[in-house]
């Protein structure tokens, strides 16, 4: 989200018929994060050294039409060749997403807009080295109405292409893993990474299988996960209760491939990965509400994202430092 989208939230004119609350960001952008070496080192070897299985398996799983399909892409995924990169190139990651922005009226009535943002992540071949960060500015994507309309020309007005710079990816501060993953140090066996997953998202989000998928779709979506943990983050889905192919043709950012989600009763949301099961390609994904919300309607992707990975020999020059 833009600085001035963010100053405008905080400053709002008060005779405005939108009240000054805070707008989501999109969507998990914290939740990128890796498990610390430590921690999903340790459970590993807790795992192995105790012959316990914990939740994955034991309550079932997909059903068998999405758990054949997770099992093909599985299975293809460890065909391909991961991307090498020679001195001096990067590795280009460029997310094509759509975000829901809300807030409520004078009257307490709540109003949402669809806004579409396209971002391209620079990653060097030496992760050392500058990660380069192009965030282009957000564009209305969908209104719902005059309410809808009005609050998305007023946040438009603040949208700004951002061109960010930071050494190791540590942008904001933050750490790399939180783009890159610590993927070294998660389990590939399919039932220990499940695993793995339950105790990270511990106590968060509706339920614990909601947020195992979750983390899933949030894991895969950085666009730099390596093809064994690709194929195991398949397989792990295929272990998490409640999941079934929810469309057999679904189309983002112009690639189709098959919907593989799950319905969480507690939110009325749906959780959705899009993947090819012939060659195991992560196509994106997309959370989807079943009750109409803000003025959306029923069926609205509320957040998608397309990835697409590429190698390039340049990045973009110059860029705020962070």
């Amino acid at each position: 989200m833009s600085r001035g989208k963010l100053d405008l939230l905080e400053h709002i004119h008060s005779d405005s018929p939108f009240a000054p609350v805070t707008v989501p960001k999109p969507r998990r952008t914290a939740t990128w994060i890796g498990f610390t070496t430590l921690g999903a080192g340790a459970l590993t070897v807790a795992l192995v050294a105790t012959n316990v299985l914990g939740l994955a398996g034991w309550r079932g799983g997909a059903d068998a039409a999405a758990a054949s399909v997770l099992e093909s892409a599985a299975t293809a995924t460890l065909n391909v060749t991961d991307p090498v990169l020679a001195p001096g190139q990067y590795l280009l990651v460029k997310t094509d997403a759509v975000y829901s922005s809300s807030t409520a009226s004078d009257s307490g009535t709540e109003t949402a807009f669809l806004e579409s943002y396209v971002h391209e992540l620079y990653v060097p071949a030496n992760r050392d080295d500058d990660w380069v960060w192009m965030r282009h500015a957000g564009q209305i994507y969908q209104t719902f109405g005059p309410e809808s309309e009005a609050f998305a020309a007023q946040l438009q007005a603040y949208e700004s292409d951002e061109l960010l710079r930071a050494p190791g990816g540590t942008f904001y501060g933050g750490s790399p893993t939180q783009i890159s993953g610590d993927y070294d140090t998660l389990p590939r066996d399919p039932h220990q990474l499940l695993n793995a997953i339950y105790l990270q998202t511990l106590g968060a989000g509706p339920s614990r299988d909601a947020e195992a998928l979750t983390w899933i779709a949030d894991t895969l979506r950085t666009g730099t996960v390596p093809a064994n943990l690709r194929s195991a983050l398949y397989k792990a889905a295929a272990a998490i209760p409640g999941v079934t192919i929810t469309e057999q043709q679904a189309t983002l950012d112009g690639t189709t491939g098959i919907a593989i989600g799950r319905v969480e009763t507690t939110n009325n949301t749906r959780q959705d990965i899009i993947i090819d099961p012939n060659d195991g390609q992560f196509i994106g994904e997309r959370k989807v509400t079943l009750t109409s919300y803000a003025g959306m309607p029923a069926g609205t992707a509320t957040t998608s994202t397309a990835v697409t990975t590429t190698i390039t020999d340049t990045a973009p020059a110059g860029g705020t430092q962070y």
